[in-house]
């Protein structure tokens, strides 16, 4: 294949991508047809790039993770104490996580949890460090060890995107109210978490 070949599959697939999750996010039952019409492209052209539904979901959910990745090393870079760096993480984790919410749910029919629980290791094993500083220097109490104490923060994550989904928690509300609750399950007493969160948002 030419370069020019190359860049001009690159870009279709970019944008089958970017039409992939903009549709999703519309009707999560969207097929590939509708999908490849929005593109506009044949059918054949987004089953030449992903050869099922799946494996389009799922290349999309990679995407989310990268994103979610990037959010989180930015958030922390620089900051020393356990509990802000907490706090920043989750918050800015949280407008990727809200755009990918739909996406994330959908996933969770088509990807296994376990798939999607495989993506986030790299960002659990950050912040089971994390935790763990916290714990040893006192920022953060609990019974749980830092790897159990991880699984709970991203259950928790997961849990407020289906409350905001099914409509239980405003949108605009969930990333402070994320944010808080993570800090209170690490042993942050809620005054402080709220207090936290609310200077470093």
């Amino acid at each position: 294949m030419t370069t020019g070949n190359t860049s001009r599959a690159d870009a279709n697939r970019r944008r089958i991508l970017d039409v992939a999750l903009a549709e999703l996010l519309r009707d999560p039952d969207a097929s590939m047809d509708q999908i490849a019409r929005a593109a506009g492209v044949v059918r054949r052209t987004v089953y030449g790039h992903f050869p099922s539904r799946e494996a389009l979901i799922s290349t999309l959910v990679d995407g989310a993770v990268e994103a979610l990745a990037g959010a989180d090393a930015r958030a922390r870079a620089g900051v020393t104490d356990p509990a802000e760096a907490v706090a920043r993480s989750v918050l800015a984790l949280w407008p990727v996580a809200d755009r990918y919410r739909l996406l994330i749910a959908l996933a969770q029919r088509t990807v296994t949890v376990q798939g999607i629980r495989e993506r986030l290791a790299p960002l659990r094993e950050n912040k089971v460090r994390l935790l763990q500083r916290g714990l040893d220097e006192g920022a953060f109490s609990s019974p749980l060890p830092a790897p159990a104490l991880a699984y709970v923060h991203e259950q928790m994550l997961f849990a407020v995107m289906e409350a905001v989904n099914d409509g239980l928690v405003a949108a605009e509300e969930a990333g402070r109210s994320a944010t808080v609750a993570v800090l209170t399950a690490a042993g942050v007493p809620a005054a402080l978490a709220a207090r936290l969160v609310a200077e470093v948002s």
